[in-house]
């Protein structure tokens, strides 16, 4: 082997161990809402950074309450915020696989069978509690002889656990730092159901092993599951990824959030006219050492992200705080970049450059604009004092004859201020509200000239 055989190796190896495979793994039983967004996010933009790989697992396994109409609305959501995936797992599609898995910790002694229903393992934990112990399963299930397992066999279904290594389980957690988890002060997890359907840590473990699964991030609800996690990672010879987990969202006061996800979804927010790049920009960095600030696309977002600047606490999430970078995001957009939608919303071509000139700076969604072409086409019915009925008398009859154009304003008003001696807002506030029907608004100088009809 020569030395640039060598050097091709060493550079793949080096490639391999910067290059991260990431994953989403919501379950299609809901809408993806911004706590599930936050999740999403992080890994995509971990993946994206290190030139990696980021994999949308739909967590299908619950055949009940698993939808194909949440799966494809996941899908939808994520494409609209540019969150594109380089591949869909199901886990539906690798229920053989998890069988697989499951033998294989039986034999080597790790999984066993269980027969306590609900209401005894609650008895158990409080007995527990009673006698100032930690509920912790007490693992009597090891204690029971083939005979009594077959007999139980007959009367109840089985679920099955995995038998933890009563030892301190450590990492270094990417934003909770270094973490450490007495395994004998957490249950045995559950990995199999009585009805024979795999939960979550089974089958989130093969998945991660079979993917090769580099970086999990996730929230903070999950540390202990992800010590279990580990330790199953272990029996099954698989390569144990790093971990970060992130602060847990609130609502503006501290409130939980889960009272409001009604609200909070990202249909929710797509339909209130928020812009993707807002709500990308906000929520990659809520949480964060980092201040807050309106990013122009993904690639640069993607650069400036950093999962190690996020902190511990939970984050006060409010909705009121993306409306007004959405809007800054909407005044910087190019005319070509709306174009089609100002055409699909009814504005002629011609008019377009100039109306979006006009506009941008005054809306708050982009859905605004069929408002204020609405004005512009159709005008308005005036809104006039009774104090003011003269005045705009006075100022149409003094409304110069022909096409309007960017300097008409100007002269108008330097007639009226003339003839009726107003000037400042006494002058200025009344015309716009006859010509708009509305207080505030773009620059008069360049909407008079839009303005198609006008009623005063």
């Amino acid at each position: 082997m020569d030395s640039l055989e060598i050097q091709a190796i060493e550079i793949q190896t080096v490639k391999e161990i910067i290059m991260k495979t990431t994953r989403f793994a919501p379950s299609p039983t809901g809408y993806i809402h911004v706590g599930n967004l936050r999740t999403a996010l992080f890994n995509y933009l971990i993946a994206r950074k290190n030139g990696g790989e980021f994999i949308l697992r739909l967590d299908d396994t619950d055949p009940v309450r698993s939808t194909d109409e949440y799966a494809d609305a996941i899908k939808e959501d994520l494409a609209w915020l540019g969150l594109h995936w380089d591949r869909v797992e199901k886990q539906s599609d690798r229920i053989d696989q998890y069988n697989d898995s499951a033998e294989k910790l039986r034999k080597s002694g790790r999984l066993y069978e269980c027969f306590e229903t609900p209401v005894e393992l609650d008895l158990k934990r409080k007995k527990q509690l009673n006698m100032g112990k930690p509920p912790v399963y007490d693992r009597s299930a090891l204690l029971l002889s083939d005979a009594e397992i077959q007999s139980l066999r007959l009367n109840r279904e089985g679920h099955w656990r995995f038998k933890l290594d009563l030892e301190r389980i450590n990492w270094k957690d990417g934003i909770l730092g270094d973490l450490s988890i007495d395994a004998a002060s957490v249950s045995d997890p559950v990995l199999i159901r009585g009805d024979g359907q795999f939960l979550y840590t089974m089958a989130s473990v093969c998945d991660d092993i079979d993917f090769g699964i580099t970086s999990v991030v996730r929230g903070s609800d999950h540390v202990t599951n992800t010590a279990t996690q580990i330790q199953i990672i272990e029996a099954l010879n698989g390569n144990v990824p790093s971990f970060a987990h992130h602060s847990l969202l609130t609502g503006p006061k501290g409130e939980p959030l889960s009272k409001r996800l009604g609200t909070l979804s990202l249909r929710d927010l797509r339909a209130n006219g928020l812009e993707p790049m807002a709500i990308l920009s906000y929520m990659s960095r809520l949480g964060s050492s980092e201040p807050i600030e309106l990013f122009d696309n993904l690639s640069d977002l993607t650069e400036n992200f950093n999962i190690s600047n996020f902190g511990a606490q939970p984050t006060k999430f409010d909705l009121n705080d993306i409306s007004p970078i959405s809007k800054k995001y909407i005044s910087g957009l190019d005319v070509s970049v709306v174009s089609e939608f100002l055409l699909n919303s009814g504005i002629p071509a011609d008019k377009i450059p100039d109306f979006w000139l006009m506009v941008r700076d005054n809306i708050n969604t982009q859905a605004e604009v069929k408002n204020w072409w609405s004005i512009c086409f159709e005008g308005v019915t005036p809104l006039i004092d009774k104090e003011d009925l003269e005045f705009i008398s006075i100022a149409k009859s003094l409304l110069p004859v022909g096409t309007f154009d960017e300097n008409t304003w100007k002269i108008w008003t330097s007639e009226i201020k003339e003839v009726t001696g107003r000037k400042g807002k006494a002058l200025f506030m009344p015309l716009r509200k006859a010509l708009t029907g509305v207080e505030h608004g773009p620059d008069m100088s360049k909407l008079l000239p839009l303005l198609q009809k006008i009623n005063i």
